[in-house]
């Protein structure tokens, strides 16, 4: 085979990779209504052991349990915390989870952010900020990053692990949220995940 025809090949193969893991990850569209209608759990952690996950230290901040509906989710492979954060996702529950809600809104995620945007706020904004998160999630094993990288937008997703905040040894550091009440910088979650659960 000639460098062309092995280009070729090649260019095929990745295109038929791509399309294949685009099907495999499609949105998924569930019925009218709230179908994750309970707040998120915490409870604090203030003697907890600081936990080494390779190059980091994390603190536990609270433990933490959500079921909540998947809005986006943004995957990372180079950006400052990818070397232990290499996924976020954008939750909702109560309102925010159904999709008479949300057809409202403009959903999109970037630069760690979770964004959203409506011509005319079906709910008040304080309810969408109260309702909704961005969530950095790291997952405790290989099993729980197996099923975090399965996860698809629309699925009921149910969540336990822990809040963290965390130091690099170069340094770098991260600071999770503990309350859904405000919005910007800081606002968003930082989980350990222990335990995957799609309903």
């Amino acid at each position: 085979m000639n460098w062309r025809n092995f280009l070729v090949a090649a260019l095929v193969a990745a295109a038929l990779w791509h399309a294949a893991s685009q099907w495999r990850m499609r949105p998924i569209h569930p019925a009218d209504g709230l179908i994750a209608p309970a707040d998120p759990l915490q409870t604090d952690l203030p003697d907890a052991p600081p936990i080494r996950r390779g190059h980091w230290l994390l603190t536990p901040r609270a433990h933490y349990d959500i079921t909540a509906r998947i809005l986006s989710r943004e995957d990372y492979y180079i950006d400052p915390v990818s070397d232990l954060i290499p996924e976020d996702l954008a939750l909702g529950w109560g309102a925010m989870s159904d999709n008479r809600t949300l057809s409202s809104f403009e959903i999109t995620q970037g630069g760690r952010f979770y964004f959203w945007h409506a011509n005319e706020l079906p709910i008040p904004r304080q309810e969408v900020i109260e309702h909704s998160a961005n969530t950095h999630v790291i997952p405790a094993d290989a099993w729980s990053q197996r099923q975090l990288k399965r996860l698809r937008v629309g699925q009921v997703v149910h969540l336990t692990g822990v809040l963290v905040d965390g130091v690099r040894d170069d340094g770098m550091w991260i600071h999770t949220s503990l309350t859904r009440s405000y919005t910007g910088a800081g606002s968003c979650e930082v989980m350990l995940v222990e335990q995957v659960e799609t309903l």
